[in-house]
């Protein structure tokens, strides 16, 4: 009841503050201050009675028992009646008992000569009247209890039980009952949003499942039924290969990939001959059993020919083909049974020999289809180095746990700096602040009114969190008190924060404010010619005052996005209009910029040594820039529609949902080797290659139904943890293993 109550007075300061009764505001106010009955706040009543208690008002007390007693103990049944009493002699008890255990036997007569005339009546006060001339009372068998902690707790508690249960079967006000109905409906529209993705994804895998049937159903024609199908065979050949690999050898391979790489026995490429081209070479080495496969399609043509020559007898004797129909079908299908015994031994024969490849798989099915990098061209599991041998995957996926909480499409996701919190925001301005080690649980849910647009953790305490909204504010909230500390002012003229990055230190942040698209909305939907005004401020943590203002050349623009390096001294900025500027936050101006993309940045961060900054654009490049030189590439890589956004998600009956970028496009492991990135059907990870293609494909992480619009990568010891979230509100946590070589 008491956070119905808190929640209905700012209702009802906002109702003033809207009709203009700012007297009415301020007597509410010093009402709400001199309120004895604190706001129905169980815990607040009780420390004020303990407070008069400890400072010995004896008076104050009196005083503030009889205002209970007016305004809440009159209005019960008279069965209550000996309850309240025994509570106020023992509220009594436990204030003599802490002026003689405090030692101040001065308040104790005090007690006794003033509350005389209306204890010495009363049964239970008889024999503590003697109380004050006993040497040592918490020794006498009689009052000894009294002075126990366990009494003062069993008290302490009972008030507060009995007080908890009055506030609950009070009347309520129609406010109030209005404020339960308001909870009520949120939660039921809650529950509907997720039967209806329920639903979503039943109708999804209904229509799935009946394309299936109707693929299935489709009848071929005559002439290909009386082929033989070889593309079945090979299938059947694949899953065997597959079946055989997981069943009789998973411990082996499993283990074979936590040994290092120079205890492992490469496999022998086979000679490449003079006359050989470089690519029959490389063919020879991707295939190590490429003559038996020749062996097996040269006898699959010889048994076809063998087929093709006993369908020519039947047809030289037409007149005799209505009466061996039977007949034929029967050898047709013995014929059929003894190809596919025959393809059953050279299978053995072909597979006899175990693969390079490591099968990696907790009960998974293997996925045996080619991984193709950046550039769409298909690579091994293993990449090869000079001298031909096997180097293996840096990474093994050993889970993929999904967390649910969200009903709408995300917009940011991170880690906090120790690894401990993840706080994940949606377009709805639902925060989740949720952990996942040892299990994923929530632990604290913010609902905003105003709609948010960017999200980051502070350094210095680690629980902060920074929020900036469309409305030109951004709040400090506490994620272990549950509440916002500050509510900061930034500009109403630029009122869309775009961005924030805490400094390590911890000490200030950077906030990046722009004015409102020309649509007069929050959100930047359409993409302008000219990019809207903006601001980059620096806001200090402590004092919560605007430090100054960064000069942004050579016109106010909006930043997308802002990153520190690991000391604070260099500030990067992506902006609208394509320009990346290096901040000296020492002197607190502009080192260097220049025009890194055709279109707007989307995405910015140092590299590991921090000598170069990667960035990510409209234009779907990701280029790595040299800091030392300005403007001058290191390396340049084209990605996928789906790594960069717009994201689309298509529904039924032509529904379509468009979401520009907003948080984080690209994260890198510990060790600045690998970039994670964004995908239609989860995260991808590459390698950085320092050459062409710049980046290398090394492991998708999917798991998604739909494009994953943000990522993150919390890196600790040899595990690390892939956060991918989607249009969906799944956000999917893939725990990874690092091999060291």
């Amino acid at each position: 009841m008491g956070s119905a109550v808190e929640r209905t007075d700012k209702h009802v300061r906002e109702y003033l503050i809207y009709r203009g009764f700012t007297s009415t505001l301020k007597q509410l106010d010093s009402d709400i201050k001199a309120d004895k009955e604190k706001g129905f706040r169980v815990d607040r009543i009780i420390e004020q009675l303990q407070q008069l208690v400890q400072i010995f008002d004896l008076a104050g007390l009196k005083e503030y028992w009889l205002y209970l007693d007016r305004r809440l103990f009159c209005r019960l049944e008279d069965v209550y009646r000996s309850t309240v009493n025994k509570l106020r002699t023992s509220l009594y008890r436990y204030y003599v008992i802490n002026t003689i255990q405090k030692g101040n036997l001065e308040r104790t007569q005090e007690f006794f000569q003033r509350q005389a005339l209306e204890l010495q009546g009363q049964a239970e006060w008889r024999d503590w009247f003697i109380l004050p001339f006993i040497p040592a009372p918490e020794q006498n068998p009689a009052f000894a209890p009294y002075f126990s902690r366990q009494w003062a707790d069993t008290f302490l508690v009972s008030l507060h039980n009995f007080l908890s249960v009055l506030f609950q079967c009070m009347p309520q006000p129609v406010l109030l009952s209005f404020d339960a109905e308001v909870q009520k409906m949120t939660r039921l529209a809650e529950e509907n949003e997720e039967l209806r993705q329920v639903l979503f994804a039943l109708q999804t895998e209904s229509r799935d499942q009946k394309d299936g049937d109707g693929m299935v159903q489709h009848k071929l024609p005559l002439y290909v039924q009386n082929m033989d199908r070889l593309g079945d065979t090979e299938l059947d050949l694949v899953s065997s290969q597959r079946a055989v690999s997981v069943t009789t050898t998973p411990s082996r391979n499993f283990f074979s990939t936590l040994l290092p790489q120079t205890k492992r026995i490469p496999m022998k490429a086979p000679p490449v001959t003079s006359g050989s081209s470089p690519n029959q070479a490389a063919v020879c080495r991707k295939d190590p059993s490429a003559s038996q496969a020749a062996k097996f399609k040269e006898a699959s043509q010889s048994k076809e020919v063998k087929a093709a020559s006993s369908q020519s007898s039947f047809s030289e004797s037409p007149s005799s083909q209505p009466q061996q129909t039977g007949n034929q079908s029967a050898n047709q299908t013995n014929t059929r049974h003894k190809r596919i015994q025959e393809h059953e031994k050279e299978r053995k024969e072909l597979f006899s020999r175990p693969s390079p490849q490591t099968l990696e798989s907790r009960g998974e099915d293997v996925d045996l289809t080619p991984a193709k990098n950046a550039s769409g061209e298909p690579s091994d599991s293993f990449s090869r180095e000079e001298g031909g041998l096997p180097v293996e995957q840096p990474f093994i996926k050993l889970s993929q746990e999904e967390y649910g909480e969200h009903h709408s499409s995300i917009m940011h996701c991170r880690v906090d700096s120790s690894g401990r919190r993840v706080a994940s925001l949606d377009v709805d301005g639902v925060i989740k602040v949720w952990s996942f080690n040892p299990m994923m649980q929530t632990k604290a849910t913010i609902m905003s009114k105003s709609p948010l647009l960017s999200l980051e953790w502070a350094t210095k305490p680690d629980r902060l969190l920074l929020l900036g909204s469309g409305v030109g504010t951004v709040r400090l909230y506490d994620t272990e008190a549950k509440k916002n500390l500050y509510e900061m002012n930034i500009d109403e003229t630029h009122p869309r924060i775009l961005s924030l990055a805490c400094s390590p230190s911890g000490s200030s942040f950077v906030c990046s404010a722009a004015a409102l698209s020309r649509s007069g909305s929050a959100d930047s939907v359409p993409r302008l010619p000219i990019p809207v005004s903006g601001q980059l401020l620096l806001w200090d943590t402590k004092t919560v005052k605007q430090q100054l203002q960064f000069s942004l050349e050579p016109e106010p623009v909006a930043i997308n996005c802002t990153a520190f390096n690991h000391n604070g001294n260099l500030l990067v900025t992506g902006a609208a209009d394509g320009v990346i500027r290096l901040f000296d936050m020492q002197r607190y101006e502009s080192a260097m910029s220049w025009r890194a993309h055709d279109g707007e940045v989307y995405s910015v961060e140092f590299s590991y040594d921090e000598n170069t900054v990667f960035s990510v654009g409209e234009d779907r490049k990701f280029i790595q820039w040299n800091i030392h030189r300005c403007g001058v590439k290191q390396s340049e890589q084209v990605l996928p529609q789906d790594a960069t956004g717009p994201f689309v998600l298509s529904g039924y009956s032509g529904y379509k949902q468009v979401q520009v970028p907003r948080g984080r496009l690209f994260a890198f492991d510990s060790e600045g080797q690998h970039v994670l990135t964004c995908s239609s059907t989860g995260g991808l990870i590459y390698r950085l290659t320092n050459g062409e293609p710049a980046l290398d494909r090394v492991l998708s992480l999917g798991g998604h139904k739909a494009p994953v619009v943000t990522v993150d990568w919390c890196s600790a010891l040899d595990c690390g943890t892939c956060l991918t979230a989607s249009m969906d509100g799944k956000i999917k946590l893939s725990t990874l293993l690092a091999q060291k070589s």
